[in-house]
């Protein structure tokens, strides 16, 4: 085993995603070795090797779900019926759920401590499309805590449960697509964008909250009507072998792949994402309510795994405020995704990011190969309240989002100690896009062994520390770079 948990020797991830890419392979392959090299080296990254789920239900018990009333029809809605078989196996101490082959029509499940639902080949999981079927529960979303509506999966105060298979959830999200977009328009008009992705209440798929020891492995899932994965308040959990593939009924807003919130010592392995917002994200609270809240995300190991269509291979916030830290990503692939490594963050969220190794990782035709901003998105990043609303009637989530923090300096996020290392980035739009703050510089980016080409270089304001080792930065020389870059970048140019 080798020391961040790569086994080349046996992995049939690569060979799946790359069948006829030999200098692919074996430059990945390459990578990884060196990798091992440098852990062995590196005494910080000792934690990597005990992230993960470290205990699985262990009684063999069969509760099929057909038994208590399920109907694999596609019409009847059978998620009561499904939930009775949970609820049996519970009751005696664990077991496994299961459902004979053919479509079954779902809203919210819960799945219990000791239990493990296996959605085996040949089942298909259709998310219901009616709102009635997902009855709102405390949760977070967005950074905020607020009352939304459950996920179709849920792991919610559990201990040692897990969910997988060879089967399809299909979520059928397009109707939560629909409800955001009228409400959009309507919002945008009344200068509310920056509440209505909260008022626009969509289904996630699968929700882990407060729990610990959890599994989920194999599932294939499709058109999320908004997050896809999202693993909130729980520690050590293993998501293994799972296909996300958000776009085939359209390209649903904020259909994020696995969201790592506020969560530790997770292990994201052999996944495939295609997704219309951030691919592999990690999250840690949002303004005030985050910063009350005050949970990192933390230890966490994303490899082996592969990003298509998205907002970012690897995306650190925009929910920042529990600090973001102790992250390895390593054996990663990127093809047509919109940004490389991203880190998003604004002055009303604080926090820190630090302690990231983005490491033997490969990207093709991205937009931004990377981009860094801690002032991401002002339209949405800042809450202002009309004229004509009165705060004493407004929901308790739009008081939160309000809600000044203070003092101001405690709003300001921070980034630092960022270690990039084997990275080859190539037919690249931008390199770079980094704008730090004139009161939080991006600093000690740590660049080295890489080779990054594009169209054009990109810009960085307000950046120190930076250092290149061995990296090599090819552009058009009929593109400068669109804003001044910083010295480090400039003198790596000129080599």
């Amino acid at each position: 085993m080798l020391q961040d948990g790569y086994k080349p020797e046996t992995s049939t991830l690569f060979p799946k995603f790359l069948p006829a890419m030999n200098k692919e392979k074996s430059l990945v392959a390459f990578f990884l070795l060196i990798s091992v090299q440098l852990l062995s080296q590196n005494t910080k990254l000792d934690w990597v090797n005990k992230v993960g789920a470290r205990s699985f239900p262990s009684s063999k018990t069969v509760f099929s779900a057909n038994s208590y009333g399920a109907i694999p029809d596609g019409k009847t809605l059978s998620s009561p019926f499904i939930q009775k078989a949970i609820d049996a196996c519970a009751a005696k101490g664990g077991g496994i759920v299961t459902l004979k082959p053919g479509a079954y029509i779902s809203g919210s499940l819960f799945l219990k401590s000791n239990v493990h639902l296996r959605i085996d080949k040949d089942v298909l999981i259709l998310g219901s499309q009616n709102f009635d079927d997902y009855p709102e529960i405390d949760t977070r979303i967005a950074g905020i805590e607020m009352k939304w509506p459950a996920a179709l999966f849920n792991i919610i105060n559990a201990k040692n449960a897990t969910i997988s298979g060879e089967g399809i959830v299909n979520a059928r999200g397009k109707f939560c697509w629909d409800k955001y977009w009228a409400m959009r328009k309507d919002y945008d008009a009344k200068g509310l964008r920056w509440i209505v992705d909260y008022d626009a209440k969509r289904v996630r798929t699968l929700l882990v909250q407060n729990s610990s020891d959890i599994s989920i492995r194999g599932l294939t899932f499709k058109n999320a009507g908004f997050w896809t994965v999202q693993l909130l308040y729980s520690q050590y959990i293993t998501v293994d072998g799972v296909i996300i593939k958000n776009n085939e009924d359209g390209h649903g807003p904020s259909t994020d792949g696995i969201d790592i919130d506020s969560s530790s010592w997770v292990l994201v392995q052999n996944c495939d994402i295609d997704c219309n917002d951030d691919n592999f994200c990690l999250k840690a609270g949002r303004d005030w309510d985050g910063l009350r809240v005050n949970r990192p995300a933390e230890y966490v190991v994303i490899r082996n795994s592969l990003a298509r269509r998205g907002g970012g291979l690897v995306t650190l916030g925009s929910e920042t405020s529990g600090g973001i830290r102790h992250v390895l990503a390593t054996g990663l692939v990127a093809r047509n995704t919109d940004n490389g490594l991203r880190i998003k963050s604004a002055t009303t969220r604080g926090g820190t990011i630090e302690d990231i190794y983005f490491r033997n990782c490969k990207m093709d035709s991205v937009k931004n190969v990377f981009q860094f901003t801690l002032n991401w998105n002002p339209a949405y990043s800042y809450s202002t309240l009309p004229k004509g609303y009165s705060y004493d009637s407004i929901p308790p989530h739009w008081k939160s989002m309000l809600h000044k923090v203070t003092p101001e300096e405690k709003g300001i996020p921070h980034a630092k100690d960022i270690y990039i290392d084997n990275i080859v980035a190539t037919n690249a739009q931008t390199i770079f896009g980094a704008v730090g703050l004139e009161s939080s510089y991006l600093s000690n980016f740590i660049f080295s062994n890489s080779q990054f080409s594009g169209t054009v270089l990109g810009s960085s304001e307000y950046t120190k520390g930076w250092k290149f080792n061995n990296v090599v930065i090819d552009v058009e020389k009929s593109k400068p770079a669109t804003k001044p870059v910083s010295r480090e970048i400039e003198e790596r140019l000129k080599q």
